[in-house]
């Protein structure tokens, strides 16, 4: 067999390969990703200061210990609520990185400073979601 003719047929063995490889890839599972819906309700006239904590350190602090900001949301109607959304690999991995974000000596100064006026948040809720096979959000 000519020298050409073999990298001819090496090439397409490897693009083959490859190809076949891609598309198993392709269609291995995916774990969607966990997501957590948190609702804080302040004290009366305390939300722009959880709001300016939130802007201003919470989030860099979320990201840098693993948690996706998705989304930040005020119910209308209401002024004592903050709503919102965030990512995470799992259940276990939101545990392990809210575990580390209480520790975390920022964390501390910032809300010690946020509350310089008083306490800020009256209530925490926190529910943990799995999207849907339909949902276009995975």
């Amino acid at each position: 067999m000519r020298p050409w003719a073999c990298l001819v047929i090496m090439t397409a063995v490897a693009f083959v390969a490859g190809w076949y490889g891609g598309a198993a890839n392709a269609q291995a599972k995916v774990e969607p990703q966990t997501y957590e819906l948190r609702t804080y309700t302040t004290l009366p006239g305390r939300l722009p200061a959880l709001n300016a904590r939130f802007r201003d350190h919470t989030m860099a602090l979320f990201a840098k210990h693993g948690m996706k900001n998705v989304v930040y949301l005020t119910p209308q109607g209401e002024e004592n609520k903050l709503v919102y959304l965030l990512a995470h690999e799992s259940k276990a991995a939101a545990e392990k990185s809210f575990a580390a974000f209480r520790m975390d000596p920022e964390w501390t100064k910032a809300r010690e400073a946020s509350e310089k006026d008083g306490k800020i948040v009256e209530k925490v809720e926190s529910v943990f979601l799995t999207p849907t096979d339909y949902s276009p959000m995975k």
